[in-house]
């Protein structure tokens, strides 16, 4: 029997089910996906989830994360680093949500998200693309600073001098990083409701350097 081909799946996760007409010809499809995982042709994220094993090319991790527990968003640290705010290089994928947080570990890495009140969770949320087929939702430079801010526990800087310490000392970030954020990010957080004085300070810390 000839090997099927799975070129057409790409480098998006896909369900169980998208497998089950490539394998149509076999008496036991089931048999074949678990032969591929121990192949590792098929790489598993989660149950009944699955990338495309051996392409030759890393995976899209936020794409994976946005497909693997949703509706959420990558933000926080891993996008703080994707935008070149900070300087680590971050291996946890982290992400906003709406639902409750969570863990996830899979043979890609741990996947974390964070639960963000209903009513802020939209704001600054933007799209990026890995490559023409990977294309993922991820938060603007000024909701993952928001968020970083918001969902830091037990975070004292609630004046402009400890919010910079904060963003500068703790973060590690560039003072010239602050002038390009989108300050309607920043000013709608201020007023969401949530940690109010550390919002207000990061606010005031952003309206400073533009």
């Amino acid at each position: 029997m000839i090997e099927p081909d799975l070129q057409h799946l790409g480098t998006i996760p896909f369900h169980h089910g998208a497998l089950l007409p490539v394998l149509k010809d076999y008496r036991r499809p089931n048999d074949k996906i678990a032969e591929w995982l121990r192949q590792g042709v098929l790489v598993p994220v989660k149950r009944g989830l699955y990338i495309r094993g051996q392409t030759g090319r890393a995976p899209c991790l936020p794409l994976v994360a946005n497909h693997l527990y949703g509706p959420s968003c990558v933000s926080l640290d891993y996008a703080l680093a994707w935008h070149g705010l900070i300087p680590e290089r971050v291996h946890e994928i982290t992400s906003v949500c709406t639902g409750r947080g969570r863990c996830i570990d899979n043979a890609l890495g741990r996947f974390s998200y964070v639960r963000l009140p209903a009513r802020i969770y939209p704001c600054g949320i933007t799209q990026a693309s890995a490559s023409t087929q990977e294309t993922f939702l991820i938060a603007s430079p000024a909701k993952a600073l928001c968020d970083k801010v918001l969902l830091t526990p037990r975070l004292r800087a609630t004046s402009r001098i400890a919010m910079q310490r904060f963003l500068f000392d703790d973060l590690r970030i560039d003072a010239d990083a602050l002038r390009a954020l989108d300050l309607d990010t920043v000013r709608a957080y201020a007023a969401s409701g949530s940690k109010t004085a550390q919002l207000r300070a990061l606010r005031r810390c952003v309206e400073d350097a533009q």
